[in-house]
């Protein structure tokens, strides 16, 4: 039996499966409508360029004057006569990036969530939940710390009569890797619960592995954050493996949980027909746009 689509009036499956040149169609229309949300949003970083450099420039401008390469004026330099074009147009780009967020990831979703079963969707909420926040939380912690590497290799690594010409796309480069960088390594805990909730790692497992857990954060943290100084590491490393204990102990409770619940293949030989699970039966029904057994 065939339905009729309410908007477009053509049969659409119950079962959700479409041909290949309409997933094509609906990804190049999805695709158009996050291009532009991201040119709106470019284009509000444009207009309000200024007040976004003066807050990325904030750290510099907060060092002392003695390293500054103009005493009081927080200067930065440019090497070619495009160069300020192409940083307006940079941080427009970041800018529209982030503001469009809400849509781009709504068209993504929708594109990939009718293939999804009822759990997955559920997962996924979890995630998106719980990753924007962190990645929130990780920029905002590089950010008060990004002048505490230009003070140390600025003022503490300084030669007398040597005056550091920062350009603009060095400083730009320096501040972005370290908003990325933090932002990416606070993800990591919610990747150990998620392959936890997905039976790939247990408690155990991690319990095993914290020793070498733990120094893999410091070593990640001293080679990859920018500076490389020891504030900056600690400042990421310490943060991260809190998270990651927090992690682990998350992982722990869902493992017993997960253990007090009974083995439905418990007991049954190899010839003999394992129990239905009904829940599974019922999200399958559900993403294919069939009801229920009412009778369950």
């Amino acid at each position: 039996m065939k339905f009729l689509s309410p908007r477009s009036g053509k049969a659409v499956d119950p079962e959700g499966r479409m041909p290949l040149m309409d997933h094509l169609r609906e990804l190049r229309n999805r695709l158009i409508k996050a291009l532009l949300a991201l040119l709106v949003g470019t284009i509000v970083g444009w207009i309000f360029f200024q007040p976004i450099w003066d807050f990325l420039k904030d750290p510099y401008c907060s060092l002392p004057a003695s390293q500054q390469l103009e005493s009081g004026k927080c200067t930065l330099v440019v090497n070619t006569i495009f160069q300020q074009f192409f940083l307006r147009l940079k941080i427009s780009f970041i800018v529209g990036i982030v503001i469009s967020s809400p849509v781009w990831l709504y068209q993504l979703w929708a594109f990939v969530a009718p293939g999804l079963y009822r759990r997955e969707k559920r997962w996924t909420y979890v995630f998106l939940g719980a990753a924007i926040p962190l990645f929130l939380v990780g920029t905002v912690l590089a950010y008060m710390t990004v002048d505490k590497g230009l003070q140390l290799f600025l003022g503490g690594f300084s030669i007398d009569d040597v005056t550091a010409l920062i350009t603009v796309d060095h400083y730009l480069g320096y501040v972005l890797a370290m908003l990325l960088v933090f932002g990416m390594t606070f993800e990591l805990p919610l990747f150990v619960v998620v392959l936890n909730m997905a039976g790939v790692l247990s408690f155990e497992m991690i319990k095993r592995s914290q020793r070498i857990a733990v120094f893999g954060i410091f070593l990640f943290a001293a080679v990859a954050t920018p500076s490389g100084d020891p504030f900056t590491m600690l400042a990421l490393a310490v943060p991260t493996l809190v998270l990651f204990e927090v992690s682990a102990v998350l992982a722990f409770v869902n493992d017993r949980r997960r253990a007090r619940r009974p083995d439905p293949y418990a007991g049954l030989s190899d010839d003999e027909a394992s129990p239905l699970d009904l829940d599974e039966i019922d999200a399958e029904l559900e993403r294919r746009g069939r009801p229920a057994d009412p009778a369950r």
